[in-house]
Protein backbone atom coordinates (compact mmCIF):
# COMPACT_ATOMS: atom_id res chain seq x y z
CA UNK A 1 0.00 0.00 0.00
CA UNK A 2 1.21 3.33 -0.73
CA UNK A 3 -0.02 6.99 0.37
CA UNK A 4 1.43 9.87 -1.02
CA UNK A 5 0.60 12.34 1.68
CA UNK A 6 0.01 16.21 0.53
CA UNK A 7 -0.69 18.92 3.51
CA UNK A 8 -3.18 21.22 2.23
CA UNK A 9 -4.63 23.85 2.98
CA UNK A 10 -7.85 23.49 0.75
CA UNK A 11 -8.56 20.95 -2.10
CA UNK A 12 -11.18 19.42 -4.17
CA UNK A 13 -12.01 16.79 -6.41
CA UNK A 14 -14.47 16.90 -9.48
CA UNK A 15 -16.09 14.35 -11.81
CA UNK A 16 -18.16 15.16 -14.27
CA UNK A 17 -18.30 18.88 -13.88
CA UNK A 18 -19.37 17.89 -10.36
CA UNK A 19 -17.78 18.59 -7.40
CA UNK A 20 -17.65 15.18 -5.16
CA UNK A 21 -15.06 16.43 -2.44
CA UNK A 22 -14.02 19.57 -0.98
CA UNK A 23 -11.97 19.99 2.25
CA UNK A 24 -10.38 22.70 4.31
CA UNK A 25 -7.06 22.56 5.67
CA UNK A 26 -5.99 18.77 5.97
CA UNK A 27 -4.58 16.44 3.69
CA UNK A 28 -4.54 14.70 0.57
CA UNK A 29 -3.88 11.75 0.35
CA UNK A 30 -3.51 9.63 -3.08
CA UNK A 31 -3.99 6.00 -2.48
CA UNK A 32 -2.72 2.81 -3.99
CA UNK A 33 -2.52 -0.40 -3.59
CA UNK A 34 -1.29 -3.75 -5.12
CA UNK A 35 -0.81 -7.86 -4.51
CA UNK A 36 -0.89 -8.19 -1.05
CA UNK A 37 -1.78 -5.29 0.87
CA UNK A 38 -3.99 -6.44 3.69
CA UNK A 39 -6.33 -4.97 6.21
CA UNK A 40 -3.17 -4.99 8.33
CA UNK A 41 -1.34 -2.72 5.76
CA UNK A 42 -4.93 -0.28 6.03
CA UNK A 43 -4.41 -0.31 9.73
CA UNK A 44 -1.17 0.51 9.76
CA UNK A 45 -1.12 3.39 7.03
CA UNK A 46 -4.43 4.93 9.07
CA UNK A 47 -2.67 5.38 12.10
CA UNK A 48 0.71 6.71 10.19
CA UNK A 49 -1.52 8.89 8.31
CA UNK A 50 -3.49 10.40 11.06
CA UNK A 51 -0.38 10.61 13.63
CA UNK A 52 2.42 11.90 10.86
CA UNK A 53 3.48 15.42 12.80
CA UNK A 54 3.46 17.53 9.54
CA UNK A 55 1.57 20.48 10.83
CA UNK A 56 3.56 24.30 12.28
CA UNK A 57 3.14 24.22 15.70
CA UNK A 58 2.89 27.71 17.73
CA UNK A 59 7.19 28.17 17.19
CA UNK A 60 6.90 27.01 13.34
CA UNK A 61 7.26 23.15 13.45
CA UNK A 62 6.15 20.51 11.91
CA UNK A 63 4.85 19.09 14.99
CA UNK A 64 1.32 18.53 15.17
CA UNK A 65 -0.86 15.78 13.78
CA UNK A 66 -3.98 16.24 11.03
CA UNK A 67 -5.70 15.14 14.62
CA UNK A 68 -4.17 18.02 16.55
CA UNK A 69 -5.25 20.66 14.09
CA UNK A 70 -9.05 19.56 13.70
CA UNK A 71 -7.79 19.14 9.98
CA UNK A 72 -10.01 16.94 7.50
CA UNK A 73 -8.62 14.20 5.05
CA UNK A 74 -9.94 14.10 0.87
CA UNK A 75 -8.93 10.71 0.05
CA UNK A 76 -8.24 10.15 -3.41
CA UNK A 77 -7.89 6.78 -5.43
CA UNK A 78 -4.67 6.60 -7.17
CA UNK A 79 -3.51 3.09 -9.24
CA UNK A 80 -0.82 5.11 -10.88
CA UNK A 81 1.25 5.31 -7.98
CA UNK A 82 2.11 1.40 -8.51
CA UNK A 83 3.26 2.44 -12.41
CA UNK A 84 6.54 1.00 -13.55
CA UNK A 85 8.36 3.23 -16.28
CA UNK A 86 11.62 1.56 -15.83
CA UNK A 87 11.55 -0.12 -19.20
CA UNK A 88 10.77 2.53 -22.15
CA UNK A 89 7.83 5.20 -22.20
CA UNK A 90 4.69 3.81 -21.67
CA UNK A 91 4.15 2.95 -17.85
CA UNK A 92 3.53 -0.44 -16.63
CA UNK A 93 0.49 -1.22 -13.94
CA UNK A 94 1.16 -4.88 -13.88
CA UNK A 95 1.98 -4.09 -9.73
CA UNK A 96 -1.29 -2.50 -9.24
CA UNK A 97 -4.00 -4.33 -7.61
CA UNK A 98 -6.82 -5.18 -9.87
CA UNK A 99 -9.86 -2.59 -9.28
CA UNK A 100 -12.35 -4.67 -7.67
CA UNK A 101 -10.09 -5.85 -5.24
CA UNK A 102 -8.47 -2.31 -4.98
CA UNK A 103 -11.79 -0.75 -4.64
CA UNK A 104 -12.99 -2.98 -1.19
CA UNK A 105 -9.15 -2.24 0.10
CA UNK A 106 -10.15 1.85 -0.33
CA UNK A 107 -13.62 1.93 0.81
CA UNK A 108 -12.41 -0.37 4.42
CA UNK A 109 -9.24 2.42 3.99
CA UNK A 110 -11.45 5.37 4.12
CA UNK A 111 -14.51 3.64 6.44
CA UNK A 112 -11.50 3.21 8.97
CA UNK A 113 -10.45 6.97 8.64
CA UNK A 114 -13.49 8.15 8.95
CA UNK A 115 -14.05 6.83 12.59
CA UNK A 116 -11.27 9.68 13.50
CA UNK A 117 -12.02 12.53 10.94
CA UNK A 118 -14.12 13.60 8.56
CA UNK A 119 -13.03 12.61 5.34
CA UNK A 120 -13.78 13.92 1.85
CA UNK A 121 -13.55 11.33 -1.60
CA UNK A 122 -13.25 11.32 -5.50
CA UNK A 123 -15.07 8.19 -7.29
CA UNK A 124 -13.25 5.53 -7.92
CA UNK A 125 -11.94 4.38 -10.94
CA UNK A 126 -13.34 7.54 -12.24
CA UNK A 127 -11.85 9.98 -14.13
CA UNK A 128 -10.86 12.89 -11.74
CA UNK A 129 -9.78 16.38 -11.63
CA UNK A 130 -8.22 16.99 -8.37
CA UNK A 131 -7.11 20.75 -7.40
CA UNK A 132 -4.80 20.90 -4.52
CA UNK A 133 -3.55 23.99 -3.25
CA UNK A 134 -0.30 22.17 -0.89
CA UNK A 135 1.00 23.80 2.01
CA UNK A 136 4.71 23.88 2.23
CA UNK A 137 4.78 22.24 -0.08
CA UNK A 138 4.72 19.17 1.76
CA UNK A 139 4.65 15.85 0.48
CA UNK A 140 5.20 12.76 1.71
CA UNK A 141 5.15 9.05 0.64
CA UNK A 142 4.07 6.31 2.57
CA UNK A 143 4.49 2.48 2.48
CA UNK A 144 3.26 -0.22 4.22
Amino acid sequence: MRVLVQRSLKSSVTVNNKVTGKIAKGLVLLVGFTYNDTEKDIDYMVKKVLNLRIFDDENGIMNKSVLEIKGQVLSISQFTLYADSKKGNRPSYIKALKSAEAKKLYDLFNDKLKKQIKVETGIFGAEMQVTITNDGPVTILLES
